[in-house]
């Protein structure tokens, strides 16, 4: 069940930021951030209303509130390297993320074996390189480097906080909806802060309505993956769930190439392939 969940949190979070990608090609980041997390927000308020999932809350909710000020301040570190650049050494970078969520389930006791260890070595290059690193080119500033460092160690503490916000199923649809609150109450003050120094927070043209689905899918299927990832990291080893969630940059990768045609570098295509034999090896061992 690990597994299953948690590679399907790898398929939610690689399409959201595909999506997400695109959409910043039309408006702001940080508008985007803050109009799918709104919706989300919203969705998820329903379904807490409607499951009577207000029962639930308890001191639990503290870590759902702390991942919702947390994953705003990683996102935009992230958005900020990759305008600083190059995106070939920030995004793989990025994947240290994944050292978060396993150091806490190694801390808590948890000791994978042999063949779980190769799965995790090999499923983290693998994701590296699928992000296609740039070895060569212009010098990568220290800002970016030191943003990207940041957003790794943001989303990293995500995943572990996310983890531990509850232990039911209404439960986790209220910890997933204060963290959703605590997203747009974060990015609508960073978007506030941005207005005032005179950033746009629309295009030229308005809002753009034709844009409102494709929103709504962004921050729904994030929602949708941090629900998965809880629930697997829930029924099973922290390290072996945060590893293969973390599989979401090759499906970024090959969702881009499957609907932009974008072709695939060969560094690329081989840290999919690593990836993919690194997730057989945690799956069954």
């Amino acid at each position: 069940m690990t597994a299953l969940f948690a590679l399907a949190t790898s398929l939610l979070w690689g399409l959201a930021d595909f999506g997400g990608g695109l959409l910043t090609r039309r408006m702001p980041a940080l508008s985007v951030v803050v109009v799918s997390q709104t919706i989300a927000a919203a969705v998820l308020g329903a379904i807490v209303a409607a499951t009577g999932g207000w029962s639930e809350a308890g001191p639990r909710l503290w870590f759902a509130l702390a991942a919702g000020l947390i994953g705003p301040v990683a996102l935009l570190s992230f958005y900020q390297a990759l305008a600083l650049g190059p995106m070939g050494v920030v995004s793989p970078l990025a994947t240290l993320s994944v050292a978060v969520p396993v150091g806490v389930g190694l801390f808590l006791g948890e000791r994978p074996g042999l063949v779980q260890v190769a799965g995790i070595l090999i499923a983290v290059a693998g994701v590296a390189l699928a992000g296609g690193p740039q070895l060569r080119g212009a010098p990568v500033q220290r800002k970016a480097i030191l943003l990207t460092l940041v957003a790794a160690l943001g989303f990293g503490t995500v995943f572990a906080l996310i983890a531990e916000a509850s232990t039911t199923v209404t439960g986790l649809f209220l910890a997933l909806f204060v963290q959703r609150a605590a997203n747009v109450a974060g990015g609508g003050a960073a978007l506030y802060v941005a207005l005032r120094r005179g950033a746009p927070a629309l295009p030229a043209e308005g809002l753009p309505w034709r844009s409102l689905p494709a929103l709504a899918f962004v921050g729904l299927a994030d929602v949708a993956a941090n629900g998965t990832y809880a629930i697997a990291a829930q029924h099973g080893p922290v390290t072996v769930a945060a590893v293969l969630a973390s599989l979401y940059p090759v499906v970024t990768a090959l969702a881009a190439r499957g609907f932009l045609s974008e072709r695939l570098r060969a560094v690329q295509a081989a840290g999919a392939g690593l990836a993919l034999v690194g997730t057989v090896l945690l799956a069954t061992g």
